[in-house]
């Protein structure tokens, strides 16, 4: 079975194009065939790349976001997609009341994953600077998800 999941942040330049590629690499390592895409709440940054720092975080990891697009969360994404992954509360709040009233998707919080680290949300590096923190988070956050599948 092919999981079908959706990485959700706020302007898809950062956390959840991170979150795809880091699971993307990690799915491939272990043999898992997944779907993955991300997207953000806001439509601010329609067609760019990922941010350019963050892009650069990951290169030094091993993770290419080069060929990520950011696009904005549709109503459809609820049929696309078995998970959909918040980055934190308010893109969750957002989702869910994006969501349409036969539901779809199942809805999380990416940090649901990795219980052990004590976060809550994975934090805006595009505000916080903290690229580095954010990619380590989203790695922990990624192999949970994995574990989980």
């Amino acid at each position: 079975m092919t999981h079908r999941i959706l990485f959700v942040c706020l302007g898809n330049i950062c956390r959840s194009p991170s979150a795809e590629a880091v699971t993307r690499a990690k799915a491939q390592a272990r043999g898992l065939d997944l779907k993955l895409d991300s997207a953000g709440t806001g439509d601010w940054h329609i067609g760019a790349p990922p941010h350019g720092p963050m892009q650069r975080a990951a290169a030094r990891e091993g993770y290419d976001l080069s060929a990520l697009c950011a696009r904005q969360v549709s109503v459809a994404d609820f049929d696309r997609f078995d998970l959909i992954v918040a980055m934190d509360a308010q893109n969750l709040r957002d989702l869910q009341a994006l969501r349409p009233a036969q539901g779809g998707a199942e809805l999380r919080l990416f940090t649901d994953y990795a219980p052990g680290t004590g976060a809550t949300h994975v934090p805006d590096p595009y505000h916080t600077g903290e690229y580095a923190a954010a990619l380590a988070l989203i790695e922990r956050c990624a192999e949970g998800l994995l574990d989980q599948l």
